[in-house]
């Protein structure tokens, strides 16, 4: 038997990660053809309606029901205005380990959504689902994405060297791939409790995205 995650939402101070609805399908085509999101994710571009009406109604259902993670979409929770995604995958039930990944829409940078979303995330996993580990993957020249792996008190384990492909904007306004290292962080739920006891300083940061290698 395939073990799965609950069927669920999670609410922060100022977030609801819940599972995405059709009315999340325009926002995210919106969100998804941001330049940054396009340069560090491989998600298609141009990112059209169909593509995220199959994500968000097709796609992110079966990440959960076929065991290999969860997908939520991230709103605020007075607008119910649509931050975000975040995706747990390459989920492992033996060792109880899996991997974050996420978005942030352009509008909602620099609030700190990010690192709110992925701590959410993270404290469900550890406390409820007895998760031993998740992992966050960063591209070497995303600098916000690693002030996000930073600011929740992630422990960087080291470089798989050449292991991304980025997109760079060409002299004709066009767009070329690159290859790049990836940064290796990981949260371990005492990691968790440490960052609980030391000053945050707050959610005064960028954070757009970390990679999000599985949009095509």
């Amino acid at each position: 038997m395939t073990s799965t995650f609950p069927d669920i939402s999670i609410s922060t101070d100022r977030l609801v990660l819940r599972p995405f609805e059709a009315g999340d399908v325009s926002p995210l085509a919106e969100m998804m053809n941001d330049e940054l999101i396009t340069a560090w994710t491989s998600a298609p571009h141009p990112y059209t309606t169909a593509d995220a009406r199959d994500w968000a109604l097709r796609r992110a259902p079966s990440e959960r029901i076929s065991g290999r993670g969860i997908v939520f979409a991230v709103t605020e929770f007075l607008t119910q205005r649509l931050v975000g995604t975040l995706h747990l995958r390459n989920t492992d039930w033996r060792t109880l380990t899996t991997e974050v990944s996420y978005v942030t829409a352009p509008w909602a940078r620099g609030e700190g959504y990010a690192c709110e979303a992925v701590l959410a995330a993270a404290q469900w996993l550890f406390r409820d689902q007895k998760f031993e580990r998740l992992e966050l993957r960063t591209a070497a020249d995303n600098s916000a994405a690693q002030q996000v792996a930073q600011k929740i008190g992630c422990v960087s384990e080291g470089v798989l060297r050449n292991a991304w492909i980025a997109r760079s904007r060409t002299e004709d306004a066009g767009w070329t791939e690159i290859r790049t290292d990836l940064i290796v962080w990981s949260l371990l739920p005492e990691d968790l409790d440490e960052y609980r006891d030391a000053p945050t300083g707050g959610y005064d940061h960028p954070d757009y995205a970390a990679t999000f290698p599985d949009w095509r």
